[in-house]
Parts: structure tokens; C-alpha cells; sequence
């Protein structure tokens, strides 16, 4: 008849277990079976240690503890993790030990992603456009013509380059991408995009203000629609909450056609597909072997790469919509991965 262990005795096993001990240490330790450790083990839900090779550092209750830190913000790097694991588990352990049991856990480190600043206010707008437009489908968001301007460098800093190399060979060029610290220039284009493919695309010259900016709608945008035979009754037009946008001159221009405006979220550019078409450019323009030698070059270059975007490109992008109001949803209207 095997013994009863008492409650008590049962805590003092999880206890040693939760430190990372093996079931035959711990066996060991209180003088019962290994199959009775395991047993306590099971019933705790517990994942044993009983791996060969050298005690792990830190156990599965300071790894959870690490983890916690981290993913609360209450550590912002494996440095404060660290002391902060010292201080109030008094475990003291070294940096790769901490960044070792965040990786086993599913965390890595890397760049943080630069997003708009959200207001409160914003956040509330953003939640509540997603909620409106939550039913929209696919065939709903193939109405909408979406539009925006970006700011493209002649010495195009926006992208990265990659390459194959080894560590102890001398840098060449096929190694090297240059850059200038001053100089160089760019251009500011404003063009739009439809399911149908890309729109119209300008450079604009000068400061944009709100009577180039009706200009560009009346010539660009109606062209667009022109060339796609889009029914403008059917159709719905996009920009954001630039002053420009929503002068009364542009406003006025806008109430006159037969198209509503999709009223849009301010600091919403991941609900904006075409954000995702100016992120292609920049990186076609990364592939060219040298820069630009001026801006009219910089300018061909743009206009090649942009007519040359494929229409699967833009239907993938508007058939993305859908999960992108999804997305914001889940983020309680913050950041999303778009």
C-alpha cells in the first residue's frame, strides 16, 4: 500500500520543482519514489526538468516572472530586467542568461516600430471608424479610390539594402550601399490607387496648398477615374485630415461631384493601403546600383517603378482591408501590425 503524502510535504515537492529541479533530485531530497514526484508533478500541471546536461539558471516560475517584466513594460531592457530580477527575486544572473529565457519563450529583440503618435482622442475616431465599416467587404472596399503624398529622396534613406558577406573579408561595393550626410534633395508626388491598379501620379512643385491641391484632384483624380471608366456615382474618394484637405475651397470642389468622401481617422496610415505601394517604390529605388544624378532622374525612376506596379498587388492590398478593420478592432483602436 503506497504511503499518503500530506499536503503539506506535496507543496514543499511543487516548491523545489518550480526552482527547476529534476523528479530524481527532488526524489532524493524528500526520501519517496520518482514515479510519486512525477505523479505531484502531473497533477500541478507542471513540465519537469529531467533533462540531462546543466541546470538551467533560472526556473520556469522566474523565466514566467521575466517574461511578465518584459511584456508589461515594466523592464524595458534585459539590463533593468536583470536588476530588477535581482531585487525582488534575489536572483542574480547575467544579461545572456535573462535574453536566453526570453528567446526560449517566444520573445526576440529588435527595432521598435515607428508609428503616428495617438491621441486619446484618435484612438476613439479610429475604433469608431472601424466599427462602422466592419461589414464592409471586399466588393464594398473596391469602391473607394484611395490617395496620399509621400516625400521620395533622391539619396533614398527610407529602405534597406541587403547583401551576402563575409566577416573577416575587406569591404567592396557590392558590400557598401553610400550615403551623404547633407545634400542630394527629393520630391513630393501625390498620386492615388484603385482595385483596378494604380492612379494618376504628380510631382508637385513648390508648397502644396489648398489651390494646387484642387488642381491635382481636378486634373489627377479625374483623370484616374476617367481612365478606369469608374461610375462616379459608385465610387468613394479617401485623403486624410491634411489643413488642405478640408479647406473650404477643397471641400466646396469635393461637394460638387457626384462621389462622397470617406470620412477618414486622423494618424490612420496602416488603414491606408497605398502607404504599402510607397514602401514598394522606395524599395525598387534601393535596387537601382547608384543614385539618382538629379531629381529629374529620381523623378523617371519613380514614375517607371509606380506604372510598373501590378494590379494583383493593389487587389491583394484592398482585399486586405477587411482584416485591417479587424486589426484595429483587436487594438481597441491603438497600433496595428499594418
Amino acid at each position: 500500500m503506497k504511503k499518503k503524502i500530506n499536503k503539506e510535504r506535496q507543496n514543499d515537492i511543487v516548491s523545489q520543482l518550480h526552482q527547476g529541479k529534476s523528479s530524481r533530485n527532488v526524489a532524493k531530497m524528500f526520501g519517496v519514489g520518482k514515479s510519486t514526484v512525477q505523479r505531484i508533478a502531473k497533477k500541478n500541471n507542471l513540465i519537469l526538468n529531467d533533462k540531462g546536461g546543466r541546470k538551467k539558471k533560472l526556473s520556469q516560475r522566474e523565466e514566467k516572472f521575466c517574461v511578465k517584466k518584459i511584456s508589461s513594460g515594466e523592464a524595458k531592457s534585459v539590463v533593468e530586467l536583470t536588476k530588477i530580477l535581482k531585487n525582488e527575486m534575489e536572483v542574480e544572473v547575467g544579461r545572456k542568461t535573462v535574453a536566453r529565457a526570453l528567446n526560449n519563450s517566444g520573445l526576440k529583440a529588435g527595432e521598435k516600430k515607428k508609428k503616428p503618435a495617438l491621441s486619446p482622442k484618435n484612438i476613439k475616431s479610429r475604433l469608431e471608424f472601424a466599427k462602422n465599416h466592419q461589414d464592409w467587404t471586399e466588393e464594398d472596399w473596391n469602391r473607394v479610390i484611395f490617395s496620399d503624398e509621400s516625400k521620395i529622396n533622391r539619396f533614398n534613406s527610407d529602405g534597406r539594402s541587403w547583401c551576402w558577406f563575409r566577416e573577416d573579408k575587406q569591404l567592396e561595393d557590392r558590400t557598401v550601399k553610400p550615403q551623404r550626410k547633407f545634400g542630394g534633395g527629393g520630391i513630393m508626388i501625390w498620386a492615388c490607387m484603385t482595385h483596378l491598379g494604380v492612379g494618376f501620379m504628380c510631382k508637385i512643385e513648390g508648397n502644396m496648398d489648398q489651390h494646387l491641391y484642387k488642381s491635382i484632384l481636378e486634373d489627377d483624380l479625374m483623370k484616374t477615374i476617367e481612365y478606369y471608366q469608374l461610375d462616379e456615382e459608385k465610387l468613394i474618394f479617401q485623403h486624410d485630415n491634411d489643413p488642405k484637405h478640408k479647406s473650404k475651397l477643397v471641400q466646396k470642389w469635393l461637394s460638387d461631384q457626384e462621389f462622397p468622401t470617406l470620412q477618414w481617422p486622423a494618424q490612420s496610415p496602416d488603414l491606408n493601403p497605398i502607404e504599402h505601394l510607397w514602401s514598394e517604390v522606395k524599395r525598387q529605388l534601393n535596387k537601382f546600383d547608384s543614385p539618382p544624378k538629379g531629381v529629374l532622374e529620381l523623378w523617371e525612376r519613380v514614375q517607371s517603378i509606380w506604372n510598373n506596379i501590378s494590379v494583383e498587388i493593389c487587389r491583394n492590398l484592398y482585399n486586405s482591408m477587411p482584416r485591417r478593420i479587424a486589426a484595429v478592432i483587436k487594438a481597441k483602436g491603438r497600433w496595428t501590425k499594418y
